[in-house]
């Protein structure tokens, strides 16, 4: 396993560096960002996105049902300056009480690819976005070379591109053969997301895309690997399906339509 995922404050600075260099500056071409605007962060972990946005003094709270990595975050934080703007809750998404916590903006990078019922969640989650507020999302399409998040294991296998796209048995099998235990990854399987998948959803769920926009080379790449952010050119971007195979990130800014007032 690489050490960013055993050493989490190292994974929680690249968070922070692609967040505040590149996901900020483009949320910020369409929905501009200030002290005054209130951000929740689902699928929190550590909170290493948040901390670009608290460096602006914005409200921040990050929801996880990880309390290792929750108690993590607030460690983390002990010592910033704005700590007082900052909130971590430990807890399934669901079993939060939206009623009081609503937000300008909602955060979910690398986070979409691992919710089952991706449907019903994208209806879920309006209910904290207050009027006009917007969704950032950044994903791994499935198909793409490590869209089962195989950089996670312990052997080799964490090198391998494209293997997750065995059928479930076979993948299972060659999990185990390798001795790295199936169950998160086999979730993941079961739970990757398409960008035309996603697509469908937010048209279903009535979303409209106010920007979007499709990575080679994935913009968290610069941090980890030292390589430059590429996004895929025309018309390669426009061809559905195969486009899923070789983009590495799919960024996209959407909200709700607001129905008109009976």
């Amino acid at each position: 396993m690489h050490e960013r995922y055993v050493d989490r404050k190292l994974y929680f600075k690249e968070q922070f560096f692609t967040t505040e260099k590149y996901v900020i500056p483009y949320i910020n071409e369409v929905f501009p960002i200030s002290e005054n605007t209130e951000v929740l962060e689902i699928g929190c972990g550590e909170g290493g996105n948040l901390q670009a946005f608290l460096d602006l003094q914005c409200r921040c709270v990050g929801i996880d049902i990880n309390e290792k990595q929750i108690d993590n975050a607030k460690l983390f934080y002990e010592n910033h300056p704005h700590k007082n703007k900052i909130e971590f809750i430990h807890s399934d998404i669901y079993k939060v009480d939206g009623k009081n916590l609503v937000f300008d903006l909602i955060i979910m990078r690398d986070v979409i690819e691992h919710i089952p019922n991706q449907e019903f969640f994208m209806q879920y989650v309006k209910k904290f976005l207050k009027p006009n507020g917007v969704i950032f999302f950044g994903f791994p399409p499935w198909q793409n070379p490590f869209g089962g998040h195989q950089q996670v294991c312990q052997s080799k296998l964490s090198k391998t591109p494209y293997f997750h796209l065995l059928p479930t048995p076979l993948y299972r099998r060659m999990l185990e053969r390798f001795g790295e235990d199936p169950t998160g990854l086999l979730e993941v399987k079961a739970t990757g997301i398409s960008i035309e998948r996603f697509h469908r959803i937010l048209r279903k769920e009535k979303y409209i895309i106010t920007k979007n926009d499709y990575y080679f080379i994935n913009p968290n790449y610069e941090i980890k690997f030292r390589m430059k952010p590429k996004k895929v050119i025309a018309p390669f971007r426009w061809i559905p399906y195969l486009r899923n195979f070789y983009t590495t990130a799919y960024y996209a800014v959407v909200k709700p339509i607001q129905q008109p007032i009976q």
